[in-house]
């Protein structure tokens, strides 16, 4: 699986390169879509506030903690896959090897995932998507992005979905339709409710707020953490 996978975003890398040599803007901080994303980001608010944000509320306060940290850590482990294979395709070897630990670790000793043993073990997750692969080998980021109902992106990050959504053991393994969705369904819900304590945090321009924040963290993330003294992976 692994082989086909990086094949697969072996080619998307040659794509989105041959992309921006065309003469797309490569300016990071670039918003030249404003008044689009902000007519985006509305309509996304809208839906998450009439149905996202509910039913995560919900779900939260019904949830017992001890379940939904088991929910939060099953997805995790299957998202250390993604992880270990953008990994490879940047090289990064210690990185892939505690990607690869994390997995074994968690899916046998931690039950299937639901028990995250490998970060007491000091096996911390690195989160490594295609976007940041692509930024590790020199495509920018390009003009910021709010996608409908997936929020804030760049050109580069929005191209990368496609690949990582390739590496999906949830959907390769899980042939019952209606247990597969119910899985996409809660795994939304668990991350919204990961959002509850950040968005407190949000202060004048909401929509400048989250594009800056957004802009700032993924570039935190393509460089391994190497910013001006300004941040630091606290701010994040």
């Amino acid at each position: 699986m692994f082989r086909k996978q990086a094949a697969y975003a072996g080619c998307s890398l040659a794509l989105v390169i041959s992309f921006y040599s065309s003469g797309v803007s490569a300016n990071i901080e670039s918003d030249p879509w404003e008044g689009i994303n902000r007519s985006v980001y509305q309509f996304n608010k809208k839906v998450d506030s009439a149905v996202v944000k509910p039913l995560a509320q919900g779900y939260h306060a019904v949830t017992p903690d001890l379940v939904e940290t088991g929910i939060h850590n099953f997805f995790s482990n299957l998202g250390n896959v993604t992880s270990l294979v953008n990994n490879i395709l940047q090289f990064k070897l210690d990185a892939s090897l505690t990607d690869f630990s994390r997995i074994v670790f968690n899916s046998t000793f931690g039950v299937a995932g639901l028990i995250d043993v490998a970060t007491p073990m000091g096996l911390k997750s690195t989160d490594e998507d295609f976007g940041q692969t692509l930024g590790h080998w020199g495509v920018a980021s390009g003009p910021y992005v709010v996608l409908p109902l997936l929020g804030p992106s760049s050109v580069r990050d929005g191209l990368a979905k496609i690949p990582d959504s390739q590496i999906n053991l949830w959907a390769d393994e899980v042939g019952h339709i209606p247990t597969r969705n119910t899985g996409y369904g809660v795994n939304v819900l668990d991350k919204r409710v990961s959002l509850f304590s950040a968005e407190k945090l949000i202060s004048g321009d909401e929509y400048g707020f989250v594009r800056d924040a957004y802009l700032q963290q993924r570039e935190f993330l393509v460089k391994d953490g190497q910013m001006d003294a300004q941040f630091n992976q606290e701010d994040f």
